[in-house]
């Protein structure tokens, strides 16, 4: 598996990125959102039960990310159509700001190193890319457990202080760069 220091491998995917006609589906790759952080999660298929949870909450929070610069991405190795249909017949998924990548080949899924040995399908993985293409943060989860958004974004916001952040640090709070030079 890809991890901390690594380069985010070139992928171009098809995404749906809306459910208005003729404007479902965009190719994105790796340089489509070039000067912004990414947020890349993967879960392991559509039309399951914990997928629209976690899908969901990234989009209620996508403001949030946006407002830091990032652009989240999903990714499953399901194919356009079936995101597409996904997204039509499940409430919680028909307005998402964000791309649904299709990864049918399973390139950037086997790329990234997060294909379940057994199912065939992506982990519960999530990646955090600075500007510059560079893995800041991964973390992955078996495929029953979901993972936590909130924690996402606390974490995005510890890696953009470019600062030294305590355990449990959130955003506001000051980092122990400022108070070591305070001690200085």
């Amino acid at each position: 598996m890809l991890t901390v220091g690594d380069k985010i491998p070139s992928f171009n995917l098809t995404s749906v990125v809306s459910l208005e006609k003729g404007k479902e589906f965009k190719e994105i790759n790796q340089d489509s959102y070039k000067g912004k952080w990414l947020v890349l999660f993967a879960w392991p298929k559509d039309f399951t039960f914990i997928c629209p949870t976690e899908i969901a909450e990234f989009g209620k929070r996508d403001k949030d990310f946006q407002d830091r610069n990032a652009q989240v991405l999903g990714l499953s190795t399901d194919s356009e159509y079936v995101h597409h249909a996904w997204r039509t017949h499940h409430p919680d998924l028909k307005n998402l700001p964000f791309p649904m990548l299709a990864d049918i080949k399973r390139e950037l899924s086997a790329g990234l190193g997060i294909l379940h040995k057994d199912a065939g399908v992506a982990l519960r993985a999530t990646f955090i890319v600075d500007p510059q293409g560079i893995i800041r943060h991964v973390s992955v989860n078996d495929l029953s457990v979901g993972r936590n958004v909130g924690e996402t974004l606390r974490t995005l916001d510890a890696f953009q202080t470019d600062e030294l952040c305590p355990c449990n640090w959130q955003k506001g709070e000051e980092t122990l760069t400022k108070k070591l030079a305070k001690a200085g």
